[in-house]
């Protein structure tokens, strides 16, 4: 019950429903303790548990999709790390989500739906960075690999990666699945464009609404030679046309929305953005929160176990080890 509501709700709050609903006095600290300890120890347990989590068909496409957020940090496992503040200092470290799903369904529009009950999560803060000429996969490669090989990833007739332009993303994904198919959401590119807009035409909101609009457009085509010609005048006195410019050309096979429009697959990132709002914004960056990296990774395990509808299965396994509890 602890477990429950320290990896749904705040500790305070978590403290509160147990005396209202359970009429159990636990003070928000010991709630705080055993929902840490026991997100630890689930932790491990994923490390360990590789079993595949359905024995159902697999559907004939997964997505794995990737992505990172910040996390608000105590001030020690913030020191000498640079960040973004005016001064130079870090506030956040940067949790690693990575997601995995189905979307055989689709709206009213034809555009694929994420499959209910398809959704599975793993994030950590730990690095994704492997150093040059090292055999050893980074920390996040190795979660990424576990998830995948629980969901059967590439098994599938199909597999797609979702994620913005972050090399960091692109080269795991090399690394460890060379022959799916690299997608950069396209709300996301939009979003750049629509900054681009912006700094081009400040504070006339009309014209840069116009020039956003024939640029998305540009994009739905796959004209992207069109969006570059529309970029490159402005790229020396303009530094954020200068890097939608290069983003775009770095990442031109990544994004040829029609074709994959016509091969029905998703082109958007949003089953990851719910995930990251979901795992970690929801619950580790509400106001005045500041975990450490061990607590913090506790309640990423905790409620990742939990959304992907792991809990019961961990309890199962944990049950059958003597002296466990």
């Amino acid at each position: 019950m602890a477990g429950n509501v320290g990896a749904m709700v705040s500790f305070e709050e978590g403290s509160r429903l147990l005396q209202e609903l359970a009429g159990l006095k636990v003070s928000a600290k010991q709630v705080e303790r055993n929902a840490e300890a026991l997100g630890a120890e689930i932790a491990r347990d994923e490390l360990k548990d590789l079993t595949p989590s359905d024995s159902t068909a697999l559907p004939p496409i997964l997505y794995l999709g990737i992505d990172g957020t910040g996390v608000p940090m105590r001030a020690q496992e913030l020191e000498g790390r640079p960040g973004k503040q005016a001064d130079g200092s870090a506030k956040t470290r940067e949790v690693k989500l990575c997601v995995v799903w189905s979307a055989q369904g689709r709206d009213k529009e034809g555009c694929p739906v994420r499959d209910p009950g398809s959704v599975t999560y793993s994030a950590a803060i730990e690095s994704a960075a492997t150093p040059d000429a090292s055999s050893v996969q980074a920390e996040f490669t190795k979660r990424v690999l576990r998830e995948t090989t629980r969901r059967r990833f590439t098994q599938a007739g199909l597999t797609v990666i979702l994620g913005d332009g972050a090399p960091w993303i692109w080269n795991l994904s090399q690394e460890l699945f060379p022959c799916a198919i690299q997608i950069v959401d396209r709300f996301h590119v939009k979003q750049n464009l629509s900054e681009v807009a912006k700094s081009l035409h400040p504070g006339q909101a009309v014209a840069a609404a116009a020039w956003a609009q024939l640029r998305h457009d540009e994009l739905d085509d796959g004209k992207l030679s069109a969006i570059l010609g529309a970029l490159r005048p402005h790229m020396t006195a303009c530094d954020e046309a200068r890097k939608c410019y290069h983003n775009i050309r770095k990442n031109r096979f990544r994004m040829r929305y029609p074709r994959f429009r016509n091969l029905g697959l998703c082109t958007s990132s949003g089953v990851v953005e719910a995930g990251c709002k979901v795992t970690v914004g929801t619950r580790l960056k509400r106001a005045g929160m500041h975990w450490t990296i061990a607590g913090a990774n506790a309640i990423f395990a905790l409620r990742c176990s939990i959304l992907s509808g792991r809990f019961e299965d961990f309890w199962e396994r944990r049950s059958s080890i003597p002296n466990a509890a």
